[in-house]
């Protein structure tokens, strides 16, 4: 009996082992896309390196003078063309323009970017308005500064429209995505008892987004100094931007461009330290 059951297993075959696939990674197309474009682009920086016409210049050496001269701007910083009291007032002259444009720039910001946010306006405003900021924000400054520069001439006025017509694009999106954070039950419920939107805004929307508010608005002031320096030589907007742009082009004056970097750092970290105590204050 057990040789016959033993035969009638034998004739099933065995149960062949189970065979586990290796888990494969879905493909990301968006993450191909970055990686490739990254290995173009280091590809492309690498083949300009080694093709590039250098003139009989030495590479490496042109590093070290270039290390060189940074050492000896930083250290051995002086005003020769200039005093130290016009580059002050150069200085002053810069942060004044940066914060012109961006108090308008805020003004106008606020009351777009309350449009452009979609739990507080209409959707279909907010579609709009964040594809023409989109545009604005796309345009480099110093074109917008040359845009307007053709009506109003190359100057302070062309400086102040080109860099408020970008700040206000800068900013819309930053007070809109603020405005968007906000808890939609707040406004739901004010609606539901019957308040108009103008007393969402001033009573729920901007108390609740102050704090975000002051911080894109400082953000932008610290990006809008850094640009009036370009304006100062690129459109001839004055302010320290061009007395940098004169001793590096015309005196080749690397000390004189050591102490206005210097004296625009020190201004830098004041406005930052009054920039921390104001936003310390308000929350």
């Amino acid at each position: 009996m057990s040789s016959q059951l033993t035969n009638t297993v034998s004739k099933f075959p065995e149960k062949p082992p189970v065979q586990t696939a290796a888990f494969k990674k879905p493909f990301d197309k968006a993450s191909f896309v970055l990686k490739m474009t990254l290995l173009a682009l280091v590809a492309l920086t690498i083949l300009s390196f080694l093709t590039f016409d250098y003139q009989g210049l030495s590479f490496f050496s042109a590093i070290k003078s270039a290390f060189a001269n940074i050492y000896s701007m930083l250290t051995e910083a002086k005003f020769s063309n200039i005093t130290f009291k016009d580059a002050v007032f150069a200085v002053i002259i810069t942060i004044g323009l940066a914060f012109l444009t961006t108090i308008f720039g805020a003004i106008i910001a606020i009351f777009f970017g309350l449009l452009a946010a979609r739990n507080v306006s209409n959707p279909k405003y907010s579609y709009y308005i964040k594809g023409i900021v989109a545009f604005i924000r796309a345009v480099p400054t110093v074109l917008w500064v040359l845009i307007f520069a053709v009506p109003a001439g190359l100057g302070s006025v062309a400086a102040i429209i080109g860099m408020t017509f970008h700040s206000v694009g800068y900013l819309i999106k930053a007070y809109s995505e603020s405005f968007e954070e906000m808890d939609d039950g707040i406004i739901e419920a004010l609606r539901s008892n019957g308040a108009s939107w103008w007393h969402i805004v001033f009573q729920a929307v901007l108390p609740s987004s102050k704090t975000y508010l002051i911080s894109w608005t400082f953000m932008r002031f610290e990006i809008n100094v850094g640009a009036a320096i370009a304006m100062g030589a690129a459109a001839g907007a004055g302010g320290i931007g061009f007395d940098m742009y004169m001793a590096s082009s015309f005196y080749l004056d690397m000390n004189e461009i050591g102490g206005i970097t210097w004296l625009i750092l020190i201004f830098a970290v004041i406005l930052e330290t009054v920039a921390t105590r104001m936003k310390s204050k308000v929350k």
